[in-house]
């Protein structure tokens, strides 16, 4: 009896405390939005797009607010100067602060970009969801709408509407948004329709969910990347389409100063003056490229999450 003792003693030996936990491995818990900002943050111009676009939005509130010039205040005396401490990117011909100007009208392109996207991602998402969900006839029905809205020119819907309701901030929303939630409700048709016949989705069935329920609280919610993706990308097409009506003369008010109005000002100067065209051109350009940085970083994250 007193081998067996022994030869248990020599087999088992009895850890301190310190040492229990000596081989414990813990990963720590995170969401699924957590995991795709950690994936996020490793796309180094994905970063560099989200930082110039947080500084684009801080000065175009700040600048405005705090400069002594107005963004209309004239000085005759000091018409097309080349940039300097007291004017940072000039004067245009009317002596007008073109950092100002600038920064005046990115308030106004990227509200509407960001507005026009937020009003698309609700129609589309609702659309879309719709007729992905039901299928059938209704389906049909819906999609055929949409290939005759898509079907006739962008143009023609938004000069028409600038025609009826004026060249202001909210007719040139509705003109923007009037065929650009198309591209939304058919991504999240597609999603709803590959997804909805996954266990999840017929466990709330079983369970019974509402429809509305399932659609909102489960298949919209895991189709949640694609979408975000899609939104992203609407902000600079309806930002580059609310420069270029401007730029043409069809778009804004002319007293209202978007960039693409800006740019429309400083094109009788482009030979004289290049540099006060290129200041709008390069926000205009940066601001839509930094976007799409954006986009395709929150593509990468969420595709990884989900692979």
């Amino acid at each position: 009896m007193e081998n067996k003792d022994l030869i248990t003693e020599d087999l088992f030996v009895r850890l301190d405390d310190s040492e229990k936990n000596s081989e414990f491995i813990a990963m720590e818990s995170k969401t699924f939005f957590q995991d795709a900002w950690d994936r996020y943050k490793k796309n180094k111009l994905a970063m560099i797009g989200l930082i110039f676009i947080v500084i684009m939005v801080l000065l175009a509130i700040f600048v405005p607010m705090f400069s002594k010039y107005g963004f209309e205040d004239q000085d005759l005396l000091g018409k097309n100067l080349l940039p300097c401490l007291e004017h940072p990117f000039g004067t245009d011909k009317l002596g007008r602060d073109i950092f100002v100007r600038v920064m005046y009208g990115g308030r106004i392109s990227l509200a509407i970009g960001f507005a026009t996207a937020f009003i698309c991602l609700i129609i589309g998402v609702l659309y879309g969801g719709i007729s992905g969900y039901v299928g059938g006839k209704v389906d049909m029905v819906m999609m055929r709408i949409v290939d005759i809205l898509d079907s006739i020119p962008t143009l023609l819907y938004v000069i028409l509407i600038l025609l009826i309701f004026g060249n202001t901030i909210p007719a040139m929303m509705l003109a923007i948004c009037f065929t650009t939630w198309i591209g939304m409700a058919r991504q999240v048709r597609q999603q709803v329709r590959s997804i909805k016949e996954m266990e999840f989705s017929l466990a709330a069935t079983v369970l019974g969910a509402s429809h509305s329920r399932i659609l909102l609280k489960h298949l919209v919610v895991n189709a949640i990347g694609p979408i975000i993706v899609n939104l992203t990308m609407m902000v600079p097409s309806a930002i580059f389409t609310e420069s270029f009506l401007s730029f043409e003369g069809i778009g804004l008010d002319p007293s209202i100063p978007s960039w693409g109005k800006l740019a429309n000002d400083c094109r009788g100067l482009f030979f004289t003056y290049p540099i006060q065209i290129v200041w709008v051109i390069a926000a205009i350009s940066l601001t839509c490229l930094s976007l799409n940085f954006i986009g395709d970083g929150i593509g990468e994250a969420f595709q990884a999450k989900t692979r």
